[in-house]
């Protein structure tokens, strides 16, 4: 299932958190799709906030992977794989045991990591519009 959204301004990245904020019932693994400066970091900031991340977030670029405390103290987890060399390095950091531990995961530059998203991953594909907003398609797996 597809859904498009058009987002003006990065003050409105929070129509982007809902949609996923209701999607993480079911999904585990968002996979976040975009070219440099297309505000991946943007939206993904803007979920952990909604969420209740307290902590600051940022781009995991040089550790790979972040890890954040939400509100009601569960955790979740933002990768970057934007450095990754080779899907093995993935494997490496413990890439299943996040799979398993059922928590949330954010992903950055997902292509990079070819064979090891899940099949049930949601994928949001963010366009950078001439007039400044934003075009997110977010792709639903079909059941």
């Amino acid at each position: 299932m597809l859904q498009t959204l058009t987002v003006p301004t990065p003050d409105s990245s929070s129509l982007v958190s809902d949609a996923v904020k209701l999607l993480m019932r079911d999904h585990q693994v968002f996979c976040f799709h975009g070219e440099l400066g297309a505000g991946k970091t943007t939206f993904i900031k803007a979920i952990c906030r909604d969420l209740g991340v307290k902590s600051d977030t940022s781009s995991p670029s040089f550790s790979i992977v972040n890890e954040y405390e939400l509100a009601d103290s569960s955790v979740l987890y933002h990768f970057d794989l934007y450095r990754l060399k080779n899907p093995v390095e993935l494997m490496d950091i413990g890439w299943e045991d996040y799979l398993y531990s059922n928590h949330p995961i954010l992903v950055e530059w997902p292509e990079m990591a070819e064979g090891l998203i899940p099949d049930d991953a949601v994928h949001l594909f963010i366009e950078a519009m001439q007039d400044g907003s934003r075009s997110i398609t977010i792709k639903q797996p079909t059941s």
